[in-house]
């Protein structure tokens, strides 16, 4: 488990430019399930088992990044952010381009009273990339150069969101080897500019509801949000709402049931921002019944993303008894 989420999260592969972290995903998971098609916007979706009422969970693939707008001069460049990424999250970062370039994000100031200005009011106008006087090729798309760690219980990484996500479906498919109902896991490009990609991926599939796995923030650091109840530990999040979707309650039902009866811990999730690819999916076709289910996370959209090995280990473990049981 901790490898898979390893190699997942060290991959490149920020909107718009998932062909690796695809192939990757494909390579783990295509001698597990019985088919797979990549579509035309490059969501990768994979089925497995006969019968029952089908299902579709999905997670994204794409992280948050940046692209080279225009050249300062030799070596130095404006970027604009690929999603929602803080010019503060971004500041004195390292990045990696696509050809393996690696640069600094710095800011301008000529005086001090400059500096402590921008600081301030720090926007993306304001910093620029310095690539160490290699050229970067307008259009090139870049991400945080953050490597993995882990200790007892914790892991850290850039691009948790979603990649925590996708190697739950990994696990999910390798756990499961006689489905008593058939599940699709839906891979989806473009997630963190628009939920571009799970606007389309249920569109070829015949299922009866759906769930979008993604990760929700943890309030469980000092002075955190106040209306949030998540926590690292605590099991899986039932997402009642968020910004942008309220989950079918149906499914929410059926979930908390399943946790229950299976003794797996959980909690509720109602989130006062954001929305996951269960808003997509909804608004599918006739419209599909739709939830999220989420994986508690610290320093969402920053370069050291972190859940818990035990919410990650539960997740797997309801999901799998949702699709034998229900």
């Amino acid at each position: 488990m901790v490898e898979t989420i390893r190699k997942l999260t060290e991959t490149f592969g920020p909107s718009g430019r998932e062909e690796k972290i695809r192939n990757l995903i494909l390579e783990m998971i295509k001698d597990h399930v019985d088919g797979y098609e990549i579509d035309r916007v490059g969501n990768l979706i994979a089925w497995k088992g006969e019968g029952g009422e089908p299902i579709i969970f999905v997670a994204h693939m794409d992280e948050i990044g940046i692209v080279v707008t225009n050249e300062i001069r030799e070596g130095f460049y404006r970027v604009e952010p690929v999603g929602g990424m803080s010019p503060y999250s971004a500041l004195f970062r390292r990045f990696v381009l696509e050809d393996g370039t690696i640069g600094i994000v710095g800011v301008e100031h000529e005086t001090a009273d400059e500096y402590k200005k921008f600081l301030s009011n720090l926007n993306f106008d304001h910093l620029y990339l310095d690539t160490m006087g290699r050229k970067a090729r307008i259009g090139t798309f870049g991400v945080y150069d953050s490597s993995f760690v882990e200790n007892e219980d914790l892991m850290m990484s850039k691009a948790m969101d979603d990649r925590s996500g996708v190697a739950i479906l990994v696990e999910l498919v390798k756990n499961l080897e006689n489905p008593k109902r058939k599940f699709y896991v839906g891979f989806s490009v473009q997630e963190e500019v628009g939920l571009v990609g799970s606007s389309v991926i249920a569109y070829p599939v015949d299922v009866s509801e759906a769930i979008a796995i993604d990760v929700t923030d943890s309030a469980d650091t000092p002075k955190a949000f106040k209306r949030i109840s998540m926590k690292m530990g605590k099991g899986p999040a039932i997402k009642v709402k968020d910004k942008m979707s309220i989950s079918d309650r149906r499914i929410i039902d059926r979930l908390v049931k399943v946790a229950e009866e299976e003794g797996i811990p959980y909690q509720m999730e109602v989130l006062i921002f954001g929305g996951t690819d269960a808003a997509a999916l909804m608004r599918t076709k006739e419209g599909i019944p739709s939830a999220t289910v989420s994986i508690p996370t610290r320093y969402i959209h920053t370069p050291s993303e972190v859940i818990s090995k035990s919410d990650f280990e539960n997740t797997v473990k309801l999901l799998s008894a949702y699709v034998q049981r229900v």
